[in-house]
């Protein structure tokens, strides 16, 4: 797997992919850590800007992928390649919300 910064999504964040994006992250209950709409929960933001482990899309896939110290699952041997960009592009899609449950960390 090429670094994080030189992987793109192949998918464009368009209506389609994003509602794809949508179903796998509440099917895989990634909304059970990272909160509707990935606003944060158990489980980090994904909206708020704020990024452990780099906020690229190419970060965003890896984390997905290989899961990360203390809580993330890795799903690489469980979803495509082609599902992490959707929920990628997912993630990209979201608003930023006024309120974020997780600022209380700063």
């Amino acid at each position: 797997m090429p670094p994080a910064g030189d992987l793109q999504n192949p998918f464009a964040t368009d209506s389609t992919n994003v509602a794809d994006g949508s179903k796998i992250f509440s099917s895989m209950n990634c909304d059970g850590c990272h909160g509707g709409g990935a606003t944060g929960w158990v489980g980090p933001s994904l909206v708020d800007g704020r990024w452990r482990y780099g906020g690229t899309d190419g970060a965003l896939f890896q984390s997905i992928f290989y899961g990360r110290p203390k809580g993330m699952p890795a799903y690489g041997g469980i979803l495509s390649p082609g599902a992490i960009w959707k929920i990628v592009s997912y993630i990209r899609a979201q608003p930023v919300p006024v309120t974020v449950p997780t600022e209380s960390w700063k």
